[in-house]
């Protein structure tokens, strides 16, 4: 199986697999089901993760053109991946870092971050303006 066979939320996930900067291998997490915009304005584009890209995922794990190797685990509709260096799981898997997560409840938690922010940063401005008077 190539790249070119996966859909685009399978090449969405396996994009964050690897961190090509300093070639760090990183967990993604994702929902199946899970269907996000990211970006503003002409920079907006959609993440979509379907149970067909699931399987698709699932397939491509097992089969890629490029000897690659990867451990993927399911949990009702939560998937983690992760590609593997000599094939192996490591031993101290529990300590790598989930890079990426395509879940409902972080966008959720990510938005309500940015609400809580913006609004103590109104409310600073806002202290700001009456203490100025």
């Amino acid at each position: 199986m190539e790249w070119n066979d996966l859909t685009e939320g399978a090449k969405a996930v396996l994009e964050q697999t690897r961190n090509m900067k300093n070639d760090q291998i990183q967990i993604v997490e994702f929902e199946v089901g899970f269907k996000h915009e990211y970006g503003e304005g002409d920079k907006a584009y959609t993440v979509s993760i379907q149970e067909e890209d699931y399987q698709n995922l699932k397939q491509f794990t097992k089969e890629n053109e490029y000897g690659e190797k990867y451990h993927m685990a399911r949990n009702k509709n939560v998937v983690k991946i992760i590609l593997l260096e000599n094939g192996k799981i490591p031993d101290n898997l529990s300590e790598f870092p989930v890079f990426r997560q395509y879940k409902f409840e972080y966008v959720q938690k990510q938005e309500e971050a940015k609400k809580a922010e913006q609004e103590a940063a109104e409310e600073a401005e806002s202290y700001q303006s009456e203490s100025d008077e």
